[in-house]
């Protein structure tokens, strides 16, 4: 049996549905692909698309050909350098001598690797696949801005979308019942005096009594002929009412340290690493606010723009940005209404104090308003007391306190999507 595909073009769509089921079967390779790619980019070109490569061998597909069929005869010519049974030496590799530019060799194989571009939305959709907003809720709405239409029973005014069949036809059967009820009661009565009047002697009869009867019931008869079996008055409609619904709305507090410990190349990462979280916030949730704040000894709420590239510095007091996300969240964020958030980048040096009164704010008002924190340490050096702090912070809340070090760019990525991995819902 043979199969024919037509491959005629059909629309200028016509190979997305292959390039997605080409997405999803090679997923594994481009998500390998892409995490090498996230780790090369610097922060200006982080979100555009990317062209993968996948070695040709990986995508090879059996296939079947038709043979000759049936039985044949074939005579082979003998050879004087093997008998039945040797096993064929593998062919020595050419000496190099052909005119290629190329480099030749002897040893390895090798096949053309089979390469094509990504967009940037499929780039992100694989950069950013498996993760989350852990503990998401939902909260209740201070301002009703989003509402969704629910049934509220049935009306006698609506737009034809929304006519209620079963309803409406229900009521125009019984709007008939009703209207015919005593037109029938009269017919049926008239019909017995028109047979009782014909059933007496025909000396007795009275024929102006009959032709008036005649006439009464044909009256009648078209009376309940002209009754419509669907008037406007039965339609009835399915009523829809806005409820207002409680919204996942979240606000995350970007917090970066910026003191003259922090080296350029450490504030590249975490810039790098608040870049990755800006754009995942961005593309997965609509109702989500960023708040960044900078700190050395001061800390300080600032845009996007000063945020990313502010050369401000100055020494380290890392509690100045967690008593001001404090005082941020007293002011604008009721923890009954938002989801909160925290992602922290610091190299872990502080001034020498002040690990505790960062364990005493979190203990004590943070951590029972945020719904996860985040922090990141970049530095390849031992830990500092700040990470001895925060280890306190995580042995009391495990599930909503995180904590990862990064070395260098490389570690990015891996420690972003293992603190935005998506956890099993219990």
């Amino acid at each position: 049996m043979s199969y024919f595909i037509d491959r005629r073009p059909n629309a200028r769509n016509k190979s997305a549905v292959n390039r997605q089921r080409f997405l999803q079967r090679y997923r594994s390779h481009i998500k390998r692909a892409v995490e090498e790619s996230v780790n090369r980019r610097s922060i200006t070109d982080m979100e555009r698309g990317e062209k993968v490569s996948i070695p040709a061998k990986d995508i090879s597909e059996p296939s079947f050909q038709h043979g000759p069929g049936g039985r044949r005869t074939v005579v082979s010519p003998g050879n004087r350098e093997f008998a039945e049974g040797d096993r064929l030496r593998r062919p020595s590799g050419g000496g190099g001598q052909g005119s290629g530019e190329g480099q030749a060799g002897n040893q390895g194989e090798g096949m053309d690797e089979f390469v094509f571009s990504l967009s940037r939305e499929e780039f992100l959709d694989f950069v950013f696949d498996g993760l989350e907003l852990p503990h998401l809720e939902r909260k209740e709405l201070q301002v009703l801005e989003e509402t969704r239409p629910v049934r509220a029973g049935i009306s006698k005014e609506g737009v034809p979308a929304r006519i209620n069949i079963v309803r409406s036809m229900r009521e125009a059967q019984a709007r008939r019942i009703g209207m015919r009820a005593p037109l029938k009661r009269a017919l049926r009565e008239a019909q017995e005096a028109l047979e009782a009047e014909e059933r007496k002697d025909p000396v007795l009869r009275n024929p102006a009594r009959i032709d008036e009867l005649k006439s009464e019931i044909a009256r009648l008869e078209k009376r309940i002929g002209s009754i419509p079996f669907l008037d406007t008055y039965d339609l009835r409609y399915n009523h829809l009412t806005h409820q207002p619904m409680p919204s996942n709305q979240a606000v995350m507090f970007c917090i970066m340290d910026v003191s003259g410990s922090m080296t350029q190349a450490h504030k590249d990462i975490g810039k790098r690493f608040f870049l990755l979280l800006y754009l995942f916030l961005e593309r997965n949730y609509e109702k989500v606010e960023l708040v960044f704040v900078r700190h050395h000894t001061v800390a300080k709420e600032v845009d996007e723009e000063e945020f990313f590239y502010s050369r401000e510095t100055g020494g380290t007091i890392v509690s100045s940005a967690l008593t001001l996300v404090d005082s941020i969240i007293e002011a604008r964020y009721a923890p009954e209404q938002w989801n909160l958030y925290v992602a922290q980048a610091s190299d872990g040096d502080n001034w020498d104090d002040d690990s505790s009164t960062c364990l005493e704010l979190l203990d004590e008002s943070l951590m029972r308003k945020l719904q996860y924190f985040t922090y990141v340490e970049i530095t390849p050096h031992a830990h500092q007391a700040l990470w001895e702090a925060y280890e306190t912070v995580r042995a009391a809340y495990p599930e909503r306190f995180a904590m990862q070090q990064i070395v260098q760019a490389e570690d990015i990525y891996p420690v972003f999507r293992e603190l935005f991995r998506q956890r099993a819902k219990g």
